[in-house]
């Protein structure tokens, strides 16, 4: 796969789950890479790791000052950004009745009010950029309702909605913007969430909910975190050049249908 040389990435999440390895996969493709994550612990590790072309930032993308300044900071260190990969999420699960004003505000404010203010944000200089790339990372809950979800669900699909507004918006420009939408990973930390909701509703154990869950994938296995960044670093790729306002499911057919009754 060819990844346009010398880009310069943000990730916003890139200290964990998906977004860590999607910085990691884009490093190693030649790219410079500014990690962007709440958890400076994480981000430092996350850096080290990399090396050269690495660029740590501690923010909170629910902040616009932080995180205009964390692309200022961006574009100073590589010169431009032509790449934004807008990762950063939290997982809320719960009935209801069991979820808050709070659960509410703290799940939409990361996941789509954060999204929002990272394109914002990055949106100049990706245009100036003239080969403007962004992905977003939905979720399946993003195409379709779950009970004990509802903040969740609420954040994905509207994050799809932000993403293909984005991109009829920035086309004219030349940037594009996708999303990719996984079912859960369950070795992220939001997977591992959901793994545990699981297990302490069905009463087996986190092992036995990860093989119940492969097997009911029609393609028979659970999601990896490389199936996720393969799909992300195909949009990023010279391949996608005339994709834009796509959503893409990572998913192995979790939402392909079945017949009713009897076959």
């Amino acid at each position: 796969m060819r990844i346009a040389q010398e880009r310069r990435a943000l990730v916003t999440g890139g200290a964990s789950g998906f977004g860590r390895r999607i910085a990691r996969r884009l490093h190693e493709a030649g790219a410079s890479v500014a990690v962007v994550d709440i958890d400076g612990g994480r981000v430092k590790e996350t850096v080290d790791g990399l090396g050269d072309r690495a660029l740590g930032i501690t923010a909170d993308v629910r902040s616009a000052e932080e995180i205009r300044a964390t692309v200022e900071r961006a574009v100073d260190d590589f010169g431009r950004l032509d790449t934004l990969v807008v990762s950063a999420g939290v997982f809320h699960v719960g009935t209801l009745e069991e979820t808050g004003e709070d659960d509410w505000d703290r799940t939409l404010d990361v996941n789509l009010k954060g999204a929002f203010l990272t394109v914002k944000a990055a949106a100049a200089a990706l245009r100036e950029s003239g080969r403007g790339r962004i992905v977003t990372i939905g979720s399946d809950c993003g195409r379709r309702g779950f009970p004990g979800q509802i903040p969740y669900v609420a954040s994905k699909f509207g994050l799809i909605g932000l993403t293909e507004s984005v991109a009829a918006e920035l086309a004219p420009s030349g940037v594009t913007a996708n999303c990719v939408c996984p079912v859960a990973c369950p070795t992220t930390g939001m997977g591992r969430e959901v793994i545990g909701w699981k297990s302490g509703r069905s009463g087996l154990s986190a092992e036995q909910v990860m093989e119940a869950t492969a097997a009911t994938n029609p393609l028979g296995r659970n999601a990896t975190e490389d199936d996720v960044a393969d799909a992300v670093l195909f949009f990023l790729s010279d391949h996608a050049d005339f994709l834009t306002g796509v959503t893409l499911d990572v998913d192995g057919g979790a939402r392909l249908g079945s017949i009713p009754g009897p076959r």
